[in-house]
């Protein structure tokens, strides 16, 4: 600057410029910027505090001082001795960064606070009086804050920096030795330290301790209190029902009575579909469902190939994915699964590629070995596509064919084709999902001769008769829904009317205006849509039940159905419904129907209800209370078991001996109307369809085995059958027993109108 004619005068720099520069100067030296960005940032600081020189411009200022401090350190950088291998590469080298650091150390050394830097959480980690400033390399250090004196000694190497990062330079701290006698800083080693020990430690411990007891971390075994409740009434025997009827003129076979019904009775109404709105978008009758159900079959055995043979041969697995809107379609597509000597896998539609609930029931779909899935047009465009266009591919699921069952992508058969129908053998007939607490699905194989003894044990408990109608809340692909509405209808000519489950959370009501409509003779509901009618049935006074003579609650067996039945009797009671239409009945995937009331013209007992002590049940003895009490459990019974049926009670855990009269247990069926197997399951189907209960002596009670039905509950009065929850729902603490149903039935008792069931 004074080749300029512009001599300049150190100026006193602010504080906070000072402590900046010093903060600059250590981050360089510690390599966090490059020299370059030193030299920037320091100049940008002294552009505002050093004043300006007349006709001199800002910038030539800072290019001046930029210009002098490098022609100073040329000299100097080439007479350098060759840098040891460790040191900092010279673009981070400063010229003043000894002077800096030790004007820092000095100053903030007076203060007895940390550096301002961004390492100051580290320094901060040892007093600044332990840390030692670097050797004094010169002895009148000069204003490195001013920037306008020429520095000395330029070339002189600047002390090494500590090797390890994590510890401050200069601090002093404890030296320990490793195993190879390398001296290291203590909060390393003590870490390093810490390895070695784990890893010195034996992986398991000697032998001796092994065989040492120690009597004071045994777990303490909760012993039963001698003053809780114990059954102690007489050993059950097993109960048989009514013997099946004989002589009744019943066709043959499922699927002769539908060959018949769609030859002799082509225009008898079969089923009824209806639309959200209520109105009837279509009725399928007899003579269209045998002759659709026909094409669907010849098209299943003729018409698909792969690689020139047929792709499908009888005994295989479809699976059949249709929603609850329509249950034409599922209805057809059953039945021409049976014709072709095929078994439906009815399953529910996916709703994404990634769904939980659909990862399980690809298992059972890989397990069954299906490769061909029938749907229809409109549910087939609602599925996820893949980018092909094509139905994508879910995850879990095997890859599978996808076939429309609607008119137009069907072949119709030749005049006087018939199919090769296989409705006898020991074969399943069809299989139904079950999903237990767990997650898990699993397939419930019903065989053909189970099917036809569903179906005629239906019919004689419940007194169908030919060309009634029946309306049905239930989801037609299973359990109770299945077997009333699509199979056992088939059987005695039934018409159907099938509530959709859009139109019930549209209008809870419309079920009892169907009934009204069709003068429906039986209907079946659960009492969640009984719980939805009461809360819609004001204004609605043009509505009567007197044609109903059976109103079947499918989960009668539950304990709080009771409070829907006696709320929903009080309010229908004055438009036609007689108490004894009410009709609950107790089922399960594997025993498919259990029991079922009947009616008083049926033969069928008065009604009984069981108030017990929930404390009693808790421990598994049946204990009659006061009704009056808040602990009590109130359940109705679901009437008397199916025809040519055997039950017994047997013991939850352990070896299935017979229950005492007075106790709870899980109730077991022998009947030929019930499931057989788990598909592809032997281990679980052993344990569930194979039980042989015996009694206290341990003498079997017959020689033939029993089903599971995983529904607890004991033998009332008049051979009544009573449920009081199910083995999926049990919990167990301490030595008491609880149901999740209970725990429904205690709110439901409290305020019964709050509670409405949405789930299927």
């Amino acid at each position: 600057m004074a080749e300029r004619g512009c001599p300049l005068e150190a100026v006193p720099l602010p504080p906070e410029v000072r402590e900046s520069l010093a903060e600059l100067e250590l981050e360089l030296s510690e390599g966090d910027i490059t020299q370059k960005g030193y030299e920037k940032k320091r100049a940008k600081l002294l552009a505002h505090c050093v004043p300006l020189a007349q006709g001199v411009d800002p910038s030539l200022q800072a290019e001046s001082r930029t210009s002098g401090s490098l022609q100073a350190t040329a000299p100097a950088a080439k007479q350098q001795k060759p840098r040891p291998s460790n040191a900092r590469d010279e673009r981070f080298r400063s010229d003043v960064h000894t002077e800096a650091v030790q004007a820092a150390l000095a100053k903030y050394k007076e203060r007895k606070m940390p550096m301002p830097s961004k390492r100051r959480s580290v320094l901060a980690h040892a007093p600044v009086g332990a840390c030692t400033p670097p050797a004094d390399l010169h002895s009148a250090p000069p204003d490195v804050t001013t920037g306008l004196v020429q520095h000395q000694h330029a070339h002189r190497e600047r002390p090494q920096l500590a090797s390890v990062r994590g510890v401050p330079r200069g601090c002093g701290g404890s030296v320990l030795e490793t195993a190879g006698g390398v001296p290291v800083n203590s909060r390393v080693s003590s870490k390093i330290q810490q390895l070695l020990n784990t890893l010195k430690r034996p992986k398991r411990p000697p032998l001796k301790e092994f065989f040492v007891d120690d009597f004071e971390e045994l777990l303490e075994v909760q012993q039963p209190d001698p003053s809780q409740p114990k059954p102690e009434g007489s050993q059950m025997v097993v109960l048989k029902g009514e013997p099946p009827a004989m002589g009744t003129d019943w066709p043959p076979s499922l699927l002769a009575a539908l060959q018949q019904w769609g030859t002799t009775q082509p225009k008898a109404p079969c089923l009824t579909a209806l639309d959200t709105a209520g109105k009837a978008i279509c009725t399928l009758t007899y003579g269209k469902l045998w002759s659709r159900s026909l094409k669907l079959s010849y098209t299943l055995l003729n018409k698909l190939t792969s690689k020139n043979e047929p792709l499908l041969k009888p005994g295989d697995r479809v699976a059949l994915v249709f929603p609850n809107s329509n249950p034409v379609a599922f209805m057809v597509a059953f039945y021409g699964c049976l014709l072709a000597g095929l078994v439906p896998v009815p399953i529910e539609v996916p709703l994404t590629r990634k769904d939980a609930g659909s990862q399980q029931v690809g298992f059972l779909l890989g397990s069954c070995g299906i490769t061909l899935a029938l749907t229809t047009d409109a549910c087939q465009k609602g599925l996820p596509k893949a980018q092909t266009g094509e139905v994508a591919t879910f995850k879990g699921w095997p890859p599978l064919t996808w076939l429309l069952v609607d008119g137009k992508h069907l072949t119709k058969p030749p005049r006087d084709w018939l199919p090769p129908a296989r409705d006898s053998g020991t074969g399943p007939a069809y299989i139904e999902y079950k999903t237990s607490k767990e997650g898990s699905t699993v397939g419930v194989a019903v065989p053909h001769a189970s099917l036809l003894a569903q179906c005629r044990a239906l019919t004689q408990a419940c007194g169908f008769s030919e060309a009634e109608t029946l309306t049905n809340v239930l989801d037609f692909k299973r359990d109770a829904g299945l077997w009333h509405g699509v199979l056992t209808s088939v059987l005695n000519r039934m018409h159907v009317v099938s509530i959709p489950y859009a139109l019930m959370k549209a209008n809870p009501l419309s079920w009892i205006q169907k009934v009204c409509a069709y003068k429906a003779r039986a209907a079946l509901v659960k009492s969640r849509d009984m719980h939805w009618s009461l809360l819609a049935q004001r204004g609605q006074r043009d509505v009567s039940l007197s044609s109903l003579r059976m109103l079947i609650v499918a989960d009668g067996a539950n304990p709080w159905s009771i409070s829907s039945c006696d709320a929903f009797l009080n309010v229908f009671q004055s438009r036609g419904l007689r108490p004894e239409v009410i009709c609950p009945c107790a089922s399960s995937p594997e025993a498919l129907t259990v029991a079922i009331r009947r009616p008083p013209d049926l033969g069928g007992p008065p009604p009984r209800r069981a108030v017990l002590s929930m404390s009693g049940l808790s421990h598994g003895v049946i204990r009659v209370d006061a009704e009056e009490k808040l602990s009590v459990l109130t359940v109705q019974d679901v009437g008397q078991v199916m025809p040519g049926a055997n039950v017994c009670v047997v013991k939850v855990e352990g070896t299935p001996y017979l229950c005492k009269t007075d106790e709870v247990g899980e109730i077991c069926v022998n009947s030929s109307a019930t499931a057989t197997a788990y598909y592809g399951l032997l281990g679980i189907t052993k344990n569930v369809f194979e039980t042989v209960p015996v009694t206290a002596g341990g003498a079997p009670v017959s020689d033939r085995p029993f089903t599971r039905t995983g529904l607890l509950g004991f033998i009332g009065p008049d051979d009544l059958v009573f449920v009081v929850g199910k083995l999926d729902g049990l919990m167990v603490v301490g030595v008491r027993r609880h149901n999740a149903d209970d725990i429904v039935a205690t709110a439901l008792a409290v305020e019964p109108m709050k509670f409405v069931y949405r789930g299927r």
